[in-house]
């Protein structure tokens, strides 16, 4: 045999090898993945008294699911590296202490949702865009079990008579769950996080949401007890935004926050947190944002925060809002500024009191100060586009004023980045001789030219 036909030889070898090695890699996968299935189900069976115990703690769970997972893993016949063994125990000890698959997206601070389509479709949001990952449930029952840990943390339920909840984490981040009969392809659940530490204005600053002149004229409006909206489309940033606005608030005032699920995060000293409860399961026992918006009026509140308003608490708001409580902040589904106003005239208007468009419409601009409107725009990035004035009443409409706007003209730049900032239309607002009278006054460059 010649040597060419040598070095041929050894080139076939060294592919069949390499193909085999290929195609042996996802079979030992699935028998690793197999092997943790099996050893997750033999647990379920084994400490079913201890996992499902309303009672028992998170650490006490661990150390035994640890203890027994690792005795089942060491026993089990498959020849597995160590690493594969640890890394095994805890997806297990994740799966069913913790909240599964989705565990490690809940520790990664660069992911701001999770979105579970299904049991084996897990998609994340980073940076504003959207991704799909590779990790799954086992099946139903196990993000079922998720379902029911995270719901009867705050005391609700999922079932079939109440099938879609809306509920939080224990570090306040929103969880949305809707199943079956109202899904056809298994439950879904959404996750909306919340950084463990809030983010400050300085971070919106560095990130590019306003302009250190932008963040000075919030805080003033703040202080000076203005009655401002947060609106903006879904996920755009307005409970960031109500959290930093509320940051705001002098430490001597009395803070009563109202929200269906709490998750504002103030660090005043005066704060009265209030959440909303859905009814039993005998239809019976609810307690709407409406409801707790008129007993915080009986609590002598120096500020009223309402995390969302999206009903007839609408009416309540503007009431407290025109009868001396001033400064109250609050946040609303809308894709702009003059839509903020019809859309609280409608909710008005939900809460079965009939008035007269005029007499709604004068309650509105007399009540409302300011508009804070933010948008996620295409690149993934999250902006305040619009700081907008309510000036008041001319004939039937209530006339608007913005203060600051997003200059888009800027164009985007090579990496699909908006290369525009929040600037000043030029306008002082009729508001700043308000702020005056609590001592808070503005230089005329605040509202002109560059920054």
């Amino acid at each position: 045999m010649g040597l060419q036909e040598k070095i041929k030889n050894v080139e076939e070898l060294s592919i069949n090898f390499s193909s085999h090695r290929i195609e042996a890699l996802p079979l030992r996968k699935k028998q690793i993945e197999d092997i943790k299935k099996n050893i997750h189900l033999k647990l379920i069976e084994e400490l079913s008294d201890i996992i499902f115990r309303k009672n028992i703690n998170d650490a006490e769970l661990k150390s035994k699911v640890s203890f027994s997972a690792q005795k089942l893993v060491y026993e089990n016949d498959f020849p597995l590296t160590i690493e594969e063994k640890t890394k095994i125990i805890g997806e297990i000890i994740d799966d069913i202490v913790g909240h599964g698959p989705i565990e490690e997206f809940l520790r990664d601070r660069e992911v701001t949702e999770i979105m579970i389509n299904n049991p084996f479709s897990i998609y994340i949001e980073k940076f504003g865009k959207i991704y799909k990952t590779n990790k799954s449930f086992l099946d139903e029952n196990h993000l079922m079990r998720i379902i029911d840990k995270i719901v009867s943390r705050i005391g609700r339920r999922v079932d079939e008579s109440s099938p879609y909840v809306d509920a939080r984490l224990p570090d306040g981040s929103r969880v949305n769950i809707i199943i079956s009969p109202l899904t056809l392809n298994g439950p879904v659940m959404t996750i909306r996080k919340f950084a463990a530490v809030p983010f400050t204005i300085d971070d919106l600053i560095e990130k590019g949401t306003c302009t250190k002149k932008v963040a000075e004229f919030m805080e003033a409006c703040v202080k000076g007890r203005l009655n401002i909206i947060t609106s903006g489309g879904t996920g755009t940033g307005k409970t960031t935004m109500l959290n930093i606005l509320s940051s705001f608030i002098p430490d001597d005032e009395r803070i009563i926050t109202i929200e269906d699920a709490a998750e504002l995060q103030l660090n005043q000293m005066h704060v009265i947190r209030l959440e909303a409860r859905p009814p039993n399961i005998e239809g019976k026992g609810e307690v709407t944002i409406r409801d707790l918006v008129r007993n915080a009026l009986r609590m002598r509140p120096d500020r009223i925060i309402v995390g969302e308003v999206r009903g007839g608490e609408a009416l309540d708001m503007l009431q407290a809002m025109n009868t001396g409580h001033d400064g109250s902040i609050s946040t609303l589904h809308a894709n702009a500024p003059r839509d903020v106003l019809s859309r609280v005239e409608t909710m008005v208007l939900m809460a079965g009191v009939e008035l007269p468009v005029r007499a709604i419409r004068e309650q509105v601009s007399s009540a409302i100060n300011m508009i804070v409107h933010l948008n996620r725009l295409k690149d993934g990035s999250r902006k305040i586009v619009k700081i907008t004035e309510v000036q008041g009443m001319e004939g039937d409409i209530i006339t608007l004023q913005d203060i600051f706007q997003f200059d888009f003209a800027m164009g985007i730049d090579e990496k699909g980045r908006f290369k525009g900032a929040l600037k000043p239309t030029g306008l002082r607002p009729k508001f700043s001789t308000r702020l005056q009278d609590y001592g808070i006054d503005f230089s005329s460059s605040m509202f002109l030219g560059e920054e």
